[in-house]
């Protein structure tokens, strides 16, 4: 019989990020999947999002190209993995939150992080840093005071076979 805890479990920060990776991968978008994951402050999963289409529009019959008339790509209809998160919520506050993401958040996502009352974002990539989208984001989240964390990988390896 084990007298210790087990070693190598994963940590709050490995384990929300992983939700938000899992999540990615409900994304039909063929450029890009982003995934989602608010916390609570006692560590418990309130809600999770993908980037996709909104309920009820047909994937098959929207545009998912990045080039192209405004009304022709994606940019018009997709609904991001973070705002999708905020409305997935079963209408509880989300006031003192963490929200975990694969990608930094737009400026229209931030508009959302802010005024849901998240006070932590916790993101994988800032691959979009240099764009105006992502400066506005960084711009709002300084002056509203919600904290900003680049996850970092640590090397774990999770598999999952499904």
């Amino acid at each position: 019989m084990a007298t210790q805890k087990r070693e190598g479990y994963l940590s709050w920060d490995q384990y929300f990020m992983g939700v938000a990776l899992l999540s990615a991968q409900r994304s039909k978008d063929p450029g890009s999947q982003v995934g989602a994951c608010i916390v609570s402050s006692d560590n418990r999963i309130l809600s999770v999002g993908y980037n996709g289409m909104p309920t009820g529009c047909q994937d098959d019959e929207m545009p998912w190209s990045r080039e192209g008339d405004f009304l022709e790509s994606k940019y018009a209809f997709v609904c991001h993995a973070e705002l999708n998160a905020i409305l997935n919520n079963d209408g509880g506050s989300l006031k003192g939150t963490r929200l975990y993401a694969t990608l930094f958040p737009c400026n229209e996502c931030a508009k959302a992080i802010i005024q849901s009352g998240i006070r932590e974002v916790i993101y994988l990539s800032d691959k979009y840093a240099e764009t105006d989208a992502v400066i506005a984001s960084k711009r709002m989240f300084r002056m509203a005071g919600v904290a900003l964390r680049q996850y970092r990988p640590g090397g774990t390896c999770v598999t999952l076979e499904l």
